[in-house]
């Protein structure tokens, strides 16, 4: 039986390296090994900064927020506090959103959590 080497596999697979490191600079999207290289540091990070990303947004609501509260009168933890007490189901997003849109909303909203503070 004849040796088969696996030519144009190895092909497919090298030209799919050089197409992801496409924008890459210098020979990092020209040779397949440098290439290989730079993909799988590209990949890594990309997969680690999804994950970021949400902390990154979260931190991004919570500094609306508080913004937003100590308009009304009240510092983030407060208001957090007072919400929760009121049972105000509302998340961080969806707070952040109406503080920067809805600002008679949010203020409708601090009103309640301060009246729940007494």
């Amino acid at each position: 039986m004849p040796r088969a080497k696996g030519g144009p596999v190895t092909h497919r697979r090298h030209k799919k390296i050089i197409r992801m490191a496409k924008g890459h600079r210098g020979l990092r999207h020209k040779l397949f090994k440098r290439a290989n290289e730079s993909v799988m540091h590209a990949l890594r990070y990309a997969y680690e900064h999804r994950r970021d990303r949400k902390g990154d947004f979260r931190r991004l609501w919570i500094m609306r927020i508080n913004a937003a509260a100590r308009l009304h009168g009240l510092s983030y933890s407060r208001l957090i506090n007072g919400l929760t007490k009121a049972g105000v189901a509302v998340d961080r997003k969806i707070l952040a959103d109406m503080a920067v849109r809805d600002e008679a909303a949010f203020g409708a909203l601090a009103q309640s959590a301060k009246s729940a503070l007494g």
